[in-house]
């Protein structure tokens, strides 16, 4: 099994509706997509009932294995997830980005 591009896409997809603000690839689905037999994903901004809706979600959808572990509250862990994982959506980044050049032009 491997994880294709459009699979990642709609995982971001489907985080983004739940209210993810960061979501963090990580695992063999970060380093060797092409041999990755499931998804592991960290995700920041979905908290509650709904964070464990999301995973039951995207494994369906995706129709594969998923990791889903929360960035909150920082352990050891994430805090290594963080620092060795591929950002792959980082909504807060961008709006700031955003906002910040309409202050540059």
């Amino acid at each position: 099994m491997s994880i294709h591009q459009e699979q990642l896409d709609r995982a971001i997809a489907i985080a983004t509706s739940y209210g993810a603000t960061r979501l963090i690839l990580f695992g063999s689905a970060a380093i060797k997509p092409d041999e990755a037999r499931d998804l592991d994903l960290a995700c920041e901004g979905v908290e509650g009932w709904e964070f464990y809706e999301l995973g039951a979600r995207l494994e369906e959808e995706l129709e594969m294995p998923l990791d889903l572990i929360s960035l909150n509250p920082p352990t050891r862990f994430t805090r290594l997830v963080e620092r060795k994982g591929k950002v792959v959506a980082d909504f807060l980044r961008n709006l700031r980005r955003k906002y910040l050049s309409g202050f540059r032009q």
